[in-house]
């Protein structure tokens, strides 16, 4: 198959998800019209972001990152597209008041700046009910959601992800705090011989979540502990499971900071998984009880005045494994904001990594500094949206260059050398 037929019928695939996804959504605010004239109106939110850029390389734009079991930072240094939305409604309301709302929500990506050909896909569908007295003022869902996923902004690092299909309880109201559980089906799906129609191997894994939140242990500050337990399905397959706790300090110089502790045993670890920095869902069913990763980190996000802000970050992570050696990421990173009006702001991020050697050479270290003049709805934080112009450098040694080239978007274009530069414009929303 040509690359034009092969472009078109990913073309079409996609139109054709997406026709899904909005006939889906016609259908839920059909059903959604028969429920009582007091019924919620429907909401649509999302997020996306998208920009062009050039880089050194004087090819497409590069982005900087060592790959592995690390995760890059993003500002000024996303070579994607990205887009997800998605449409909440009320269903129906009983009598006694207990709401029933439905959420269909779809995601495009790709890995370039051109949503063209992006595969569309529904990462949404769900329906909770709410206002049920026998939960004490807790929601009962099914479906496929997000699911308690908090994140470092300035890595996109979604330190704890619950993401799938499943059902649960969520925030019963339990002694000073909330409880939730919720059951998962995750990677369900078998490999299957097309000669001799047997199953080969089966990923599949049932997880358990267990939550409980807003437990107060100082003013303004309040504690969150998760346990995953995951079961493998086949045999010669294993379980895991992960612990993680977090304490939330609120009013903090007009933010927050979130100190967390996280350890994971074989799929508990996320290694293997829908990403590899996720805990919480089932990585791979392949890693036994030898494999265990520790994270330890300090999120911080301050607005001590109303023209001056800045996120910070301080992580440790080590990864183990009876097969390798120990691997250890630690990283720093401060994105301090100026706003110099309403709608400008002068931003910049300073980051640097390291990643140690899995084979005992040289750890891997890559610092990148961001400076973006930025136009925005406001001067706070967290306002978006944002247009931004953005100049990135980076810097790594040696011992990096193989893995800044395979993170690269574009490619291995940096070849042996261990500096590039960026420049370009991104928008960002959420909505």
């Amino acid at each position: 198959m040509n690359s034009n037929a092969r472009n078109l019928n990913t073309r079409s695939a996609a139109k054709a998800t997406l026709a899904t996804m909005v006939a889906l959504a016609a259908a839920m605010m059909g059903s959604a019209g028969m429920a009582s004239a007091s019924e919620a109106e429907g909401e649509f939110h999302g997020y996306f972001r998208a920009g062009a850029g050039v880089s050194s390389t004087h090819g497409a734009q590069t982005c900087y990152g060592l790959g592995g079991n690390s995760m890059k930072y993003r500002f000024g240094n996303e070579c994607d597209s990205f887009f997800e939305g998605g449409y909440t409604k009320e269903l129906a309301k009983s009598a006694n008041g207990v709401s029933f709302v439905g959420t269909i929500w779809g995601v495009a990506y790709t890995p370039n700046s051109d949503f063209g050909g992006g595969k569309v896909e529904l990462a949404k569908a769900y329906v909770e009910a709410k206002g049920l007295d026998f939960l004490n003022g807790g929601v009962a869902w099914i479906g496929k959601r997000y699911y308690f996923r908090p994140d470092i902004h300035m890595l996109d690092l979604q330190y704890i992800n619950l993401n799938g299909t499943g059902g649960g309880l969520d925030r019963i109201k339990a002694g000073p705090g909330k409880f939730s559980y919720a059951v998962f089906k995750d990677n369900d799906f078998n490999s299957i011989d097309p000669k001799t129609g047997l199953r080969t191997d089966a990923a599949s894994a049932l997880r358990q979540n267990f939550a409980y939140e807003d437990l107060p242990v100082n003013a303004n500050g309040t504690v969150d502990a998760v346990l995953s337990l995951i079961s493998a399905d086949a045999q010669g397959k294993h379980g895991g499971w992960q612990l993680s706790m977090f304490h939330r300090q609120g009013d903090f110089f007009g933010g927050f900071n979130k100190v967390g502790v996280q350890y994971g045993v074989g799929p508990g670890t996320g290694i293997g998984g829908p990403c590899c920095d996720r805990m919480g869902a089932a990585g791979s069913t392949d890693l036994g009880s030898d494999v265990k990763r520790l994270r330890i980190f300090d999120n911080i996000v301050i607005q001590p005045t109303g023209k001056f802000s800045m996120e910070f970050v301080a992580l440790l992570q080590k990864d183990k494994s009876a097969a390798a050696r120990t691997q250890t990421w630690t990283t720093l990173g401060a994105r301090p904001v100026y706003a110099l009006t309403q709608n400008f702001k002068l931003q910049a991020e300073v980051a640097t990594s390291r990643v140690t050697s899995l084979t005992g050479g040289d750890a891997m270290r890559l610092t990148k500094v961001t400076f973006a003049p930025t136009i925005a709805v406001g001067p706070a934080y967290w306002d978006r949206p944002e247009l931004r112009a953005f100049v990135t450098y980076a810097k790594w040694n040696d011992a990096a260059t193989a893995a800044v080239n395979a993170a690269n978007n574009s490619g291995p274009v940096f070849g042996s050398k261990t500096s590039g530069a960026s420049a370009g414009v991104q928008v960002e929303a959420w909505f």
